[in-house]
């Protein structure tokens, strides 16, 4: 009789191997994550005009390595809080990818995890960028035996692929927004801004290619910063206001779709 029961055990179904049960403990609500992600998104808006205006906009001198390197030389400091700020960026960044891929498995967990990897590659592509604003650095204040000509050029060349290889990842950072767009869509989150987080992902891959197609960028970058303005601050400024409205209650968290 012991034998035949134990014959007639069930064994673990397919579904029960692929995914094992959850482990013990307290899960991040829903809420949480929308806190979590639309506090670090501030965060980010605000880093971000810091990051660009201090360790970019008042150094890089395209075409100039002499002024470059003189301008970040007098704007040391302000260079290096600049830097700072793009640390965080990158740190914050790591934060939403989670915080997005807990409010969002509800709705559709596959696309919910592709849309995190999406913005983590972007992420580790600016942090490993961050490596370049620090040869920036070290070139500026180079010894002797690399003084002049060779330094300065060696600042412009490193702030440049800075700036490329940020571009490059925005592109993985555009699909991110495309996918956190359908993911809201299917939530029946607000369509008005999940229209506009598709338009500002597709802006920024096409902006990413026209950096490697057009040899004369610069002549069309105010035409791509035009395209990508508006949908990008304001989709994005837009979403994390209604993470902000999620995470206090005022409006419904996405659920199953």
């Amino acid at each position: 009789m012991t034998s035949q029961t134990l014959d007639q055990t069930p064994g673990p179904t397919l579904d029960q191997t692929l995914d094992p049960p959850p482990t013990r403990g307290r899960a991040t609500s829903a809420r949480s994550a929308a806190g979590w992600a639309g506090a670090c998104y501030v965060a980010i808006f605000v880093l971000a005009m810091f990051a660009n205006f201090l360790a970019l906009d008042a150094v890089l001198q395209p075409g100039d390595a002499t002024a470059t390197a003189d301008a970040l030389r007098e704007h040391d400091g302000m260079f290096r809080l600049g830097t700072t700020a793009f640390l965080g960026i990158f740190l914050a960044d790591l934060v939403v990818a989670w915080a997005l891929y807990v409010l969002f498995r509800p709705t559709h967990r596959d696309l919910a995890l592709a849309a995190a990897w999406f913005r983590i590659a972007y992420t580790v592509v600016l942090g490993a960028a961050l490596g370049l604003l620090y040869a920036a650095l070290w070139l500026a204040d180079a010894p002797a035996e690399l003084s002049g000509g060779a330094a300065d050029g060696g600042v412009l060349l490193a702030l440049q692929t800075f700036d490329f290889t940020w571009v490059m990842g925005l592109a993985a950072f555009g699909v991110h927004l495309v996918l956190v767009a359908r993911l809201l869509w299917m939530a029946r989150g607000p369509r008005w801004i999940a229209t506009l987080l598709a338009l500002a992902g597709l802006g920024y891959a096409l902006d990413t290619v026209a950096h490697i197609v057009l040899a004369d960028y610069e002549s069309y970058a105010t035409v791509f910063l035009a395209i990508l303005a508006v949908p990008s601050i304001v989709g994005e400024l837009s979403l994390a206001g209604w993470l902000m409205l999620v995470a206090l209650g005022r409006r419904t968290a996405p659920a199953q779709a």
